[in-house]
């Protein structure tokens, strides 16, 4: 097995928790991680040792998304979200299950573009540069979209605002 091959094998299981946050289905998202692998096997020549190869599998994932989601539309006329939405993986606890599947529905009423900034910033911990490069977008429009939509899930899941900084105990 070469080294590239080997390094990728490794980023499997982000790819999958990724694309199963993305989808949120399961066979949708096994599906998106087939796609993604295989795409970047054909275009091993122009991923440059030594770079994030993280960061260039979550491109080509979130490229391959985009396309999916454009020709879903386009052959169905629209989405429906009932149909291929599903539960994330349940807990043994009933609370944390709870907490979990209204996480996934208020995740679910952001717009797309928040959503991906979450999703990668938030349950992937990628850099706000990474994540910039992989949308391909600036630094700061991630940071307005985290923002924006740390914000909006609050008030989805019914959560006090952010603290003030006056609210803050003081450092002694």
């Amino acid at each position: 097995m070469s080294e590239f091959h080997r390094l990728i094998e490794q980023q499997i299981p982000k790819l999958r928790r990724y694309a199963r946050a993305l989808t949120r289905n399961r066979d949708r998202a096994d599906d998106l991680v087939q796609d993604t692998l295989g795409r970047a096997l054909v275009k091993e020549q122009f991923w440059q040792p030594g770079t994030n190869l993280r960061a260039w599998l979550f491109t080509i994932m979130h490229n391959q998304n985009v396309n999916n989601v454009r020709r879903d539309i386009r052959e169905s006329g629209g989405l429906n979200i009932e149909q291929i939405s599903s539960t994330l993986t349940a807990a043994t606890d009933p609370t944390a299950t709870r907490k979990m599947f209204e996480l996934e529905r208020a995740l679910a009423q952001l717009p797309l573009e928040q959503q991906q900034v979450i999703l990668l910033v938030g349950l992937e911990g990628m850099s706000y540069e990474d994540t910039a490069g992989i949308l391909g977008i600036p630094v700061g429009t991630v940071r307005s979209r985290l923002s924006r939509g740390r914000d909006a899930l609050r008030k989805l899941l019914d959560m006090d605002e952010r603290p003030s900084a006056a609210a803050l105990p003081e450092a002694a």
